[in-house]
Order: C-alpha cells, then sequence, then structure tokens
C-alpha cells in the first residue's frame, strides 16, 4: 500500500471539519507495515504544520478550487508540495509517487492537474516565496486570526510562540521518583546512549536530545518513566496535595496529571479523576495499570454536579478544555480544525466549570486552574472575572522561575527544546 494514500486519506476528514489527526492518523497507521510508518507521521504531521503556507502557494498555482468532495486530491496536492519544500525526498519520487495515488482513489482525471501543479512549483518556487513572503499567513504558517490574537496579546512573544509551533517539540519523559530518582534514572539512560538534559523546572523532568521509541526507554513497561510534557508535570506541584486528603482531577483524561499526583503522593483518602469521556477514561485506566497506581475513575460532565455525592475535596485541579494554542507543534490540525469563533465558546465553558466545581471545594481547600493555551481569554481573563465574582476567592501567587506573571496566574510560552505552552493560575477558598 502506497505511504501517500495513507497520508491523503488521514488528510482529506481534517481538511473537511470531520476528523482530527489523532483519530485519522491511528486508522491508517494500522494498515502499514511498522518500517513505514514513520514516514506516513511526516508527511501528516509536516503538511499540517504547514498548511496555512501550502494552501496559499496551492491557490496560486491551482486552475480552480476543487470541490468539497475530491478534498484527497487536494490533500495529494498539499503533500506533494511539502515534500517538495521541506523534505529530501528526490523531487522525481515525490512527483511521481503522489500523482500514482490519483489512479488508487479512482479519479485518473487528478493525474494531469496535480503533475502540472507539481512541475510548476519546481519552476515557480523562488517567485513565490518572493510573490506570497509578506503575507502574514505565508510568514507563520498560521491562519490569520490567529496571528491576529497573538500579536494583539503578546506583541513582543508572538513572532517567537509562532516560530516554535512550526517545529518538532521534544520527548519529555516524567521520572516516577516514587519507584526511582532522577539522577539514577538518568545514569540508566546514560547506560542505554539515550542522550538527553534535565529539565529546569520540573523536578521529575527529563527531555530527550532525539526522541527514541518509548520501548526502547529503560523500564518504561515497569512504569520507570511516563511521557510527559515539563508545564504538564507543574501542576502536580502547584495542587501539592497532602497525606488524607481528597483530591478531584476534572477533565481528567489521558491521565498524566492523574498518575503525576499519586505518585508524588500515594497517601491519598481518595483520587476521583473525572472525566466527559468513558473512551477517554479508558486511556486513564491503562496509564494507572501501567505504573501500578489505584484511582477512581468516573464519567461526567464537570460542568454539570449531578454526580458529586456532596463530599467535598481538599484539593481540585481543573485542567480546562481549551484551545490547546500552547501545543500546536504536537498538534498541527489545530490550525486548521480551530476557529476564531471557538475561542469565547471556550471561555464561556471554561468559567461554567469553575464555577461549577468551586462549592465543592473545602473552605481553605486549593483549587488549580490549567490550559494548554496561550490565549488570555482562556487563562487570566477566566480567572480574573471569577476572582471578582467569587468574594470567599482569592488568588494564591505562584512564587516560581517559570513563566511570566499576568494579572492573574503565570503564562507559559513554546520554548525552543522545552517546555509547551501552558497557564496555571492557584486559587484558595476562604
Amino acid at each position: 500500500m502506497s505511504v501517500r494514500l495513507h497520508a491523503a486519506r488521514a488528510l482529506a476528514p481534517i481538511l473537511k471539519q470531520e476528523g482530527s489527526l489523532a483519530s485519522t492518523l491511528l486508522a491508517q497507521l494500522d494498515d502499514l507495515p511498522e518500517s513505514e510508518q514513520p514516514l506516513l507521521r511526516e508527511l501528516c504531521y509536516g503538511t499540517l504544520r504547514f498548511l496555512p503556507r501550502l494552501q496559499l502557494i496551492a491557490a496560486e498555482l491551482m486552475p480552480k478550487a476543487l470541490k468539497r468532495k475530491d478534498q484527497d486530491i487536494q490533500a495529494l496536492i498539499l503533500l506533494g508540495l511539502y515534500q517538495l519544500g521541506y523534505t529530501r525526498i528526490p523531487a522525481h519520487a515525490a512527483i511521481s509517487e503522489t500523482v500514482q495515488v490519483t489512479a488508487k482513489l479512482k479519479k485518473p482525471w487528478a493525474k494531469g492537474l496535480i503533475n502540472g501543479i507539481l512541475r510548476n512549483f519546481q519552476r515557480r518556487g523562488s517567485e513565490l516565496a518572493t510573490k506570497l513572503g509578506s503575507e502574514p499567513e505565508y510568514l507563520h504558517a498560521h491562519p490569520a486570526w490567529l496571528i491576529g490574537k497573538l500579536s494583539k496579546a503578546w506583541p513582543d512573544q508572538a513572532g517567537e510562540i509562532m516560530a516554535q509551533n512550526n517545529l518538532q517539540a521534544p520527548l519529555t519523559l516524567r521520572v516516577n521518583q516514587r519507584l526511582v530518582q532522577r539522577q539514577a534514572y538518568s545514569e540508566q539512560l546514560q547506560q542505554a546512549g539515550i542522550s538527553f538534559r534535565l529539565c529546569p523546572f520540573s523536578e521529575d523532568g527529563i527531555t530527550l536530545e532525539q526522541a527514541v521509541d518509548v520501548l526502547q526507554l529503560p523500564g518504561f513497561a515497569r512504569g520507570l518513566a511516563s511521557v510527559q510534557d515539563e508545564a504538564a508535570q507543574l501542576a502536580a506541584s502547584l495542587l501539592d496535595p497532602q497525606p488524607g486528603d481528597r483530591v478531584l482531577d476534572a477533565c481528567a483524561a489521558p491521565g498524566g496529571k492523574t498518575c503525576h499526583l499519586l505518585e508524588r503522593q500515594p497517601a491519598l483518602a481518595l483520587c476521583l479523576a473525572l472525566d466527559i469521556s468513558d473512551t477517554r477514561l479508558q486511556r486513564v485506566q491503562q496509564n494507572l495499570d501501567r505504573l501500578d497506581l489505584s484511582c477512581q475513575l468516573l464519567a461526567a460532565d464537570a460542568a454539570m454536579d449531578d454526580w458529586w455525592d456532596g463530599q467535598p475535596f481538599d484539593r481540585i485541579l481543573l485542567d480546562a478544555p481549551c484551545s490547546a494554542t500552547g501545543v500546536i507543534r504536537r498538534n498541527p490540525d489545530i490550525k486548521h480544525l480551530r476557529q476564531a469563533d471557538d475561542i469565547a465558546t471556550l471561555a464561556q465553558l471554561q468559567a461554567r466549570i469553575l464555577a461549577n466545581l468551586w462549592p465543592m471545594l473545602k473552605p481553605g481547600g486549593r483549587l488549580v486552574y490549567a490550559t494548554c493555551s496561550v490565549l488570555p481569554q482562556e487563562n487570566e481573563r477566566v480567572i480574573s472575572a471569577f476572582l471578582a465574582q467569587q468574594h470567599d476567592a482569592s488568588e494564591h501567587t505562584i512564587d516560581a522561575n517559570w513563566g511570566v506573571p499576568r494579572a492573574a496566574g503565570r503564562q507559559l510560552f513554546p520554548q525552543p527544546g522545552g517546555h509547551d505552552g501552558f497557564y496555571y493560575a492557584s486559587l484558595q477558598k476562604a
């Protein structure tokens, strides 16, 4: 089977706003031998990473826009442009292999179209770069609405945020110091010939110099380490659960933060992992099982209280649903799937969940609000509005050497070879 055929089938639903890369790619990987799976990932992730730029180029070279039912052909065009512009695949192979997929899609009429577009790009690539170079979407490879929001919110950081979004994210590990100290695990990595550096902000974190298959990691199957970005690892120390505490992890899937909390504090009276998706909770259970941890799982809506038994929690972690604009380099399809109008809708949902969970927190308890967003509308504005309305809530100032302090909470931006974009606020109940 052709890798490019599978890539087109993975990308076409995304172009039609009918799926995410996490779901479409998984289905295509299952049909390929393991040796060809890295190329499929590279083609899909790379094309989506530079999609706004590639779409502008395609529009210049195409005689007319394709119909919705032919988005698989559009995907092939974008895949071909990506191969020619961003990979070391020989041009003749990139063009011929991409063109041949039209027959497998039973659309032979597109053979000449794709061949002509890709060969035209070979001839006019430099000319098009000059012509389109002043267009913000071409320059930053981001949609116009997101460029506007980032530039307005972070005039000094927007360019670097977008530059980091266009790079591949590093692979960072969370060492399970319940079983092995970080220094001891570092020595195991050295013995395995795996280069790394210690994370500067998470005492449990190690970032690899190059990504490897997790099965190559020492003791991974035994739970000595898990894959988790450094920014996400900060949640456990901010929540700081104590022995005997009742802890709620709201919107918990896939369970990285849940497991980290239990690794750091195994003497909890209760750990309840709540998520609206029963399917996603299965992933939480898989992570718990590998790490030999125990937690109560519940499929329910954090914006509702019909699941709550009336017993308050000492600690609540709200990892709120968000735009995920801080983790675009890990999920490049966000550039296409997320729309400007989504942000206000998400902010309203975040405010509802926060207001719903607050009565479940004990007096004197702590709630940590987290998102993987870099947009203030979902972060500090949500928290500032909540604090203005909720008189028994106060901000527990985060005194840290990471991120930048905001009107409420702290904001992290994606770093070169380091952590993702993230936001945290810590709230105390009177």
